[in-house]
């Protein structure tokens, strides 16, 4: 039978760090509490995988995980997907939220210089040209593997796990168009990340490639915040020109939709249809089947850790320059929220 770390330490009835401490003979363990883990080791046969071997007196078993909201349900999920593959190797991860701060994620960067990490992934803040030269040496000055999780860092070359996120957006405007509205409503993301460009990029294809002017007064932009979503629903549902759909370009702007539209008392799709960027499962519980651009958030996180893991099996290889980028496809989950109700 094998074991992972986290089974010993359960058979054990310690931490998973108390028996990366007894493989990698710690003096910090009591000797009774070793024996115990030693012997569990012995019957079971374990041995630990290269990346467990590779840690040393000079290292810790520590990874950072550096993320822009901790409140956002895609955030959550990835974690989580980093974690388990993370549980499985006996690392621990250091969890970093920015709230979406360039600053904070730089004093991260510069604090987590001393924690002897073995190595970083990263949501990056923003990817705007005049922050990114100094950022990309402070990230490259770290001398850990770094993994780019969504967002990326221009002229950079980092592995990375991301989505295509101009063909999500180009999905769910379709969608729309294709029940027969015309005047569709975005709340975009902020310019300053790739995946807000990207899905206003999708939105606008969507209307070229189906011969429809794109009307500039329909396109808002929001922050990826709840209070941003809310905001600009208020403003799309003043608006003289009277859309019939909302295109929500993440999750938290979407809830903010919702706190709007049920504050003024309207139904989707019967008085506005509405579709989002990301799913979010809680909705369905509550009632709301809002149709939306579905992720596989919680398999990013996993990629993500397991592009960490190989770069540390071949960090004493010699570097063939090849940058391993994967992009995942998101799905269009249609639940009745896009429908164009016309009135007589």
């Amino acid at each position: 039978m094998k074991l992972t770390i986290k089974e010993i330490a359960k058979l054990s009835g310690v931490s998973q760090a108390t028996v990366s401490r007894v493989l990698n003979n710690s003096a910090s363990v009591k000797e009774e509490t070793k024996r115990r883990i030693e012997k569990i080791i012995e019957e079971y046969h374990y041995t630990p995988n290269a990346v467990a071997r590779s840690l040393s007196k000079n290292e810790t078993n520590n990874i950072g995980v550096i993320i822009p909201d901790i409140s956002n349900p895609f955030f959550c999920e990835v974690i989580k997907g980093v974690s388990s593959v993370a549980n499985e190797n006996g690392l621990n991860i250091i969890l970093c939220d920015t709230h979406e701060n360039q600053q904070k994620e730089i004093h991260f960067l510069n604090s987590l210089k001393n924690e002897k990490l073995k190595g970083i992934i990263i949501t990056p803040v923003s990817d705007t040209y005049q922050f990114d030269s100094d950022y990309s040496n402070l990230l490259e000055g770290m001398n850990v593997p770094i993994i780019l999780v969504d967002r990326d860092v221009k002229y950079s070359n980092f592995d990375g796990v991301f989505i295509d996120n101009i063909k999500g957006a180009f999905e769910a405007t379709s969608a729309l168009i294709q029940e027969g509205h015309r005047n569709i409503a975005v709340i975009a993301g902020p310019t300053t990340s790739k995946p807000g460009r990207d899905r206003l990029i999708g939105y606008k294809k969507a209307y070229m490639m189906n011969n429809i002017p794109i009307n500039e007064e329909l396109i808002f932009y929001g922050d990826f915040g709840l209070e941003s979503g809310y905001n600009n629903a208020k403003k799309i549902l003043n608006s003289k020109h009277k859309p019939t759909a909302i295109f929500s370009c993440n999750n938290l702007m979407t809830i903010g939709v919702l706190k709007a539209l049920t504050e003024l008392h309207l139904q989707i799709p019967d008085d506005i249809a509405l579709i989002g960027f990301d799913d979010i499962e809680i909705l369905d519980t509550l009632g709301f089947k809002i149709s939306s651009i579905s992720r596989p958030t919680f398999e990013m996180g996993e990629i993500a850790m397991e592009m960490l893991i190989n770069q540390l099996k071949n960090r004493n290889k010699a570097k063939d320059n090849t940058v391993n980028r994967v992009t995942l496809i998101p799905q269009l989950i249609l639940r009745g929220s896009e429908k164009l109700i016309r009135k007589e």
